[in-house]
């Protein structure tokens, strides 16, 4: 495994196993398929409901705490500072730990400044080991960078060969902020998997079009967190670090961003007021 450093100095994996859409019946045996094939970064959510799955598969594991990272994210429903206390005490319980290796700031969205306050407090307690934010575009980060104590660790933002986030990933560096990928598949879209330059670089390697995604995210020094119900692409998206692209398949891939959402954007009024209304 290949590791990254936040800037408190803890090591984080490059690559993760993420349980969005994985449900609450299956992610327990998910979990644990992932962590027999090696995967020790697991990364789930308050709005997922499957946080007990990953506990209980991390307690019947028999792997050692202090060998795994566990990422959870504070919901829109959760945000200020006393709603966010409880529900970092009651992701605790969920994942049957004592204490969260990286959890983050769901969305931008309500009282964001409210719920860092009760990271912060979680984080110097000790129950929290690093801290950070998901889907915090340049304007928001900066804002939140230069306006809190404690500076965002990680920021967990969609990104995939279409959409790179070249320029997010500028302010990222600026503050010293971890660039995470959600999404590093686009989940399929756009032809993500029959992908003419993917293919034709990844048949010199033996390598698939997902794996050769993936293994492009990790030289640009992002950690992803692919998702998969089947052991068997576990284990494929697992294989990526026996092969490296070299500059010239760098480029030709770096070439495919179009710069823009697969999904939503997050500047959208629309978009907003959707994910407001989630609260």
């Amino acid at each position: 495994m290949e590791y990254v450093t936040l800037s408190n100095g803890v090591k984080m994996p490059v690559l993760g196993y993420g349980v969005y859409q994985v449900s609450p019946e299956e992610c327990e045996r998910c979990v644990a398929d992932a962590l027999s094939v090696g995967y020790r970064l697991i990364d789930t959510a308050q709005a997922y409901f499957n946080e007990e799955g990953v506990g209980n598969a991390v307690a019947k594991s028999g792997i050692d705490r202090a060998e795994l990272f566990i990422t959870t994210k504070v919901w829109i429903s959760n945000a200020g500072y006393e709603k966010a206390k409880k529900s970092i005490d009651e992701s605790l319980r969920k994942l049957r730990t004592d204490y969260i290796d990286l959890l983050l700031i769901h969305q931008p969205f309500g009282d964001y400044y409210g719920t860092w306050r009760a990271m912060e407090e979680a984080y110097r307690a000790g129950k929290l080991r690093a801290i950070g934010v998901s889907n915090f575009y340049p304007d928001r980060l900066i804002d939140f960078c230069e306006f809190n104590q404690i500076r965002p660790m990680v920021n967990q933002v969609e990104t995939h060969v279409f959409n790179q986030q070249k320029k997010a990933r500028e302010i990222m560096d600026e503050y010293g902020v971890v660039h995470e990928s959600w999404g590093p598949f686009a989940e399929g879209r756009k032809d993500f998997f029959s992908n003419a330059a993917l293919i034709e670089t990844g048949d010199k390697y033996g390598k698939s079009a997902a794996q050769v995604a993936l293994r492009y995210l990790i030289q640009k020094g992002v950690v992803v967190i692919p998702k998969s119900t089947h052991k068997e692409r576990m284990k494929e998206n697992f294989e990526v670090f026996d092969f490296a692209l070299t500059q010239n398949e760098m480029d030709k891939i770096a070439a495919l961003d179009e710069g823009e959402s697969a999904f939503f954007s997050h500047y959208d009024p629309s978009t907003v007021k959707f994910l407001t209304s989630l609260k």
